[in-house]
């Protein structure tokens, strides 16, 4: 049974909720980051081989809430499925359905960065890559300062290190990045800890099963 969320890093608790000059103590207004990859990863992992389907926007606000944070913006990163030169059914069918979920994101506000994917053969085996996500994520960081001037928190929901020198350059901005992660302790697991990302963040929290369940989409 999974237990609540294990925050690891100390945070300085000292008014940071209220806005400047807001005795009334809102919430400050904040930025929510999703890589599709890492959350889909997590998804199956937490479903025991089986994709769990939840509500990606409405998991992404009670993040939000529970660091106190009003959410302006989410901002979702993926990837289109493999096409091949001439698509196959299969492959027609997969793109039909992406292209809906991410015109249901989008109708539901969020911005959506679409990558690409890259097919590769190995051992006569395909796998396949998502391919130019982390940079579109790494031009929206750096477009906060500029495009959000009041935003001094964002939540990035990911597990990849790519995003550390952008977290970086926010902190010495002045704004403060929550990581939602996951990692395992095992040798055998798809999971493991990325310190350097830890270290790079303000605050990072454990996400659990319950965090995706809360939201599940109804059959």
């Amino acid at each position: 049974m999974m237990h609540n969320n294990k925050i690891y890093k100390a945070e300085d608790n000292s008014n940071n909720s209220m806005l400047p000059g807001d005795p009334s103590g809102s919430p400050d207004e904040s930025l929510i980051f999703i890589d599709d990859g890492f959350l889909s990863k997590l998804s199956k992992h937490f479903g025991n081989g089986m994709y769990i389907k939840f509500d990606k926007i409405l998991f992404a606000y009670n993040l939000s809430k529970k660091e106190n944070l009003q959410c302006k913006q989410i901002f979702y990163y993926t990837a289109p499925p493999f096409q091949s030169r001439i698509p196959t059914k299969e492959e027609e069918l997969r793109k039909e359905g992406h292209d809906r979920f991410i015109k249901k994101l989008r109708e539901k506000g969020a911005m959506v960065r679409e990558g690409r994917c890259q097919r590769l053969k190995i051992n006569n085996l395909f796998l396949y890559k998502q391919k130019a996500v982390d940079s579109l994520a790494i031009i929206d960081l750096m477009s906060i300062p500029i495009k959000y001037p009041n935003v001094k928190k964002i939540i990035i929901i990911s597990s990849d290190s790519d995003f550390v020198p952008a977290i970086q350059s926010l902190r010495e901005l002045g704004i403060k990045t929550i990581l939602y992660t996951y990692y395992e302790r095992r040798r055998d697991t798809n999971f493991s800890r990325n310190n350097e990302l830890i270290k790079s963040v303000h605050k990072y929290v454990l996400l659990n099963k319950e965090d995706l369940n809360n939201t599940l989409l109804k059959k």
